[in-house]
């Protein structure tokens, strides 16, 4: 089966429709989820991006790092079967297992930014590809747990990925400097829109 795909919503300022079909609402809520995460992450130096909060070692330019390699690990290698992308592509994984967590710190804002929305625009165009095939139902590459996921699970699962890290970028950037908020009032600069 071959169909086109388009993806029918606000490319600035992506929100799930109030009655649209199972692809809009999935794929509307996790841009959503990419919009806020974008939010609460943007517009911070290098400094910024490396505070902690407590006692936890989370910082926002880990979860931009953490975030960026889950994106091509969901979508660049378990759904098309392609290898990872630079710089994952060089660790030793099993030896440092939480790399990209660890050297976040030595990265510019700048460089952990374009890694993210590189990272979004990879899998924008894989979630593209597959949905001109079987659509949400398109099997994946990987086998796991004894089957395919479907590109339906993959995108919850990536909605629930962001929906977790969101929460902690909230505090994180509260702690930084103060805002607050579940909606962005204005351009995300942070966000890789739609339509670029």
């Amino acid at each position: 089966m071959t169909a086109s795909f388009t993806l029918d919503i606000d490319v600035a300022r992506p929100e799930p429709p109030l009655a649209g079909d199972e692809t809009a609402t999935l794929l509307g809520s996790l841009e959503r989820q990419r919009l806020t995460f974008a939010w609460k992450c943007g517009d911070l130096e290098d400094e910024e991006l490396g505070l902690t909060l407590g006692r936890s070692t989370m910082t926002l330019g880990g979860l931009l790092k953490h975030l960026a390699l889950v994106e091509d690990e969901v979508f660049t290698r378990a759904l098309l079967g392609r290898p990872l992308p630079t710089p994952w592509d060089t660790v030793d994984w099993e030896r440092d297992s939480d790399w990209e967590w660890r050297t976040a710190a030595d990265d510019s804002a700048e460089s952990l930014y374009a890694l993210w929305q590189g990272a979004v625009r990879r899998s924008r165009a894989a979630v593209a590809k597959a949905m001109r095939g079987d659509g949400l139902d398109h099997p994946a590459d990987a086998f796991v747990h004894g089957g395919h996921p479907s590109l339906r699970r993959l995108v919850v699962d990536m909605i629930e990925e962001y929906a977790r890290h969101v929460g902690h970028a909230d505090l994180l950037r509260e702690s930084i400097d103060g805002l607050t908020g579940e909606d962005p009032s204005d351009v995300v600069a942070a966000y890789p829109r739609l339509d670029a």
